[in-house]
């Protein structure tokens, strides 16, 4: 068994915030919660006793949105490499997308890839795509990809323009209880991807990407799930526009779930002036105007989830004039410190709020057995020092170096992460 103590527990599944001392069995399992100084130490045979007096405890993050670039394009990231960034930033479970090469449109790939996946420190879970070969045509055979366990389908970084054909996936995925994740840029509306439509595009040559690209298309898909019901998860929502149609969509009892990058809370498009390159992502940074108005949709919950799009790239592909470069930036190791200094300490949405985005919605999303900390539960944790300040440099365990954030100074640090009961990060 294992003792962490005098730690401060943070959970948002059941609004616990104090100080606890917290038991961990032989299984992986949290077996007490108790007040710091109320177990009797001598009576109990620890195989570690860990002090983490003036630190946080809260559930191992959840992220429902990362790429690991695995099979095909594994110089840029592979299913071990990305797993040790998780670990290393506060994730202890990840959804892994289906755009890789061969996307996962097969039952082959599919359990090629779980079998894998299972071996890894934390839980990597793996979505499906919505279409063959994501081309927007035909449908995967939803019950097949199922039964052979994916959690849910996406063709993330390809938007489906088929209305018929996208309405019969939500109806799929309903059928299976299982969310359906769409990447909302539709392409007739986009002069050239990842950059915003602005003032800095221009200064650089280029059409960009309007907002109206990605709020045309949400309104279109919300309404299409209005009678449907299933969970309809819409990724990466970088427009206020946006959040406001999720606002009157929830009010009006429409299912529907929304995920927010820790950069598009943190920058707005003058990073790509900085940055060039290392700073274009799909959708790309927008205005400040767009960046408090994701945080707000963060704070009054509109915005349900926290996650990193965590996209490596090669130094080389970065390293291409910016209409020429890869859209993606990493983020599983820089989530928290950015979330936490630009949404925390300057953004003023409070911590429980922000771990609950990162926790226990995520995983009632999708089913899990995480996502809370509760006796019985697996020990899935993360340790947290919310007041340290550092500075962000490229000593990253992803293979990937293109963050944009590097030189940045933060707040907030991932200091253990736990899994099952293990230490992995």
């Amino acid at each position: 068994m294992k003792l962490l103590r005098y730690g401060h527990l943070m959970d948002p599944a059941s609004g616990l915030d104090d100080e606890r001392d917290l038991v961990i069995d032989d299984q992986g399992r949290i077996a007490e919660i108790a007040p710091v100084g109320s177990l009797f130490y001598e009576d109990m045979d620890f195989d570690e006793i860990i002090d983490l007096e003036g630190k946080l405890v809260a559930p191992g993050f959840v992220d429902v949105h990362v790429h690991f670039r695995d099979p095909g394009l594994t110089y840029k990231e592979d299913i071990v490499t990305g797993a040790a960034a998780a670990a290393a930033g506060g994730y202890t479970t990840v959804i892994c997308m289906a755009n890789t090469s061969p996307s996962v449109d097969s039952v082959a790939v599919l359990e090629e890839l779980i079998e894998r996946e299972e071996k890894l420190p934390i839980h990597v879970l793996q979505t499906a795509n919505v279409t063959k070969g994501m081309r927007g045509q035909e449908l995967v055979d939803f019950a097949a990809l199922y039964g052979a366990g994916a959690v849910g389908f996406t063709d993330d970084g390809i938007p489906i323009a088929d209305e018929k054909l996208l309405r019969e996936a939500l109806i799929q995925a309903k059928m299976f209880d299982v969310p359906i994740s769409l990447h909302e840029e539709n392409p007739a509306l986009i002069g050239s991807q990842g950059v915003n439509a602005g003032p800095v595009a221009r200064e650089l040559g280029l059409e960009g990407a309007s907002d109206e690209a990605e709020y045309v298309l949400v309104a279109r898909d919300v309404m299409l799930n209005r009678k449907v019901g299933a969970k309809l998860d819409i990724q990466h929502i970088s427009s206020k526009v946006t959040v406001d149609i999720l606002r009157q969509a929830k009010r009006e009892g429409i299912c529907v779930y929304g995920e927010v990058t820790p950069q598009h809370l943190a920058a707005t498009e003058e990073l790509v002036r900085d940055r060039g390159a290392l700073a274009r992502v799909n959708p790309p940074l927008r205005t400040e105007e767009d960046r408090r108005g994701l945080i707000e949709g963060l704070r009054d919950g509109t915005i349900d989830m926290i996650a990193t799009d965590h996209a490596p790239h090669a130094r080389e592909e970065k390293e291409l004039p910016i209409a020429q470069a890869p859209s993606g930036m990493i983020g599983l190791e820089t989530a928290f410190a950015l979330v936490n200094t630009y949404a925390v300490r300057e953004g003023g949405v409070p911590l429980m709020t922000v771990l609950r985005a990162l926790t226990v919605n995520p995983a009632r999303l999708y089913g899990l057995e995480a996502g809370q900390i509760a006796v019985g539960k697996p020990a899935d944790l993360v340790v947290l020092d919310p007041d340290e300040t550092w500075e962000i440099t490229d000593n990253f365990r992803s293979k990937a170096r293109n963050s944009p954030f590097i030189g940045w100074k933060v707040t907030g640090r991932v200091k253990m992460t736990i899994c099952g009961g293990e230490l992995v990060g």
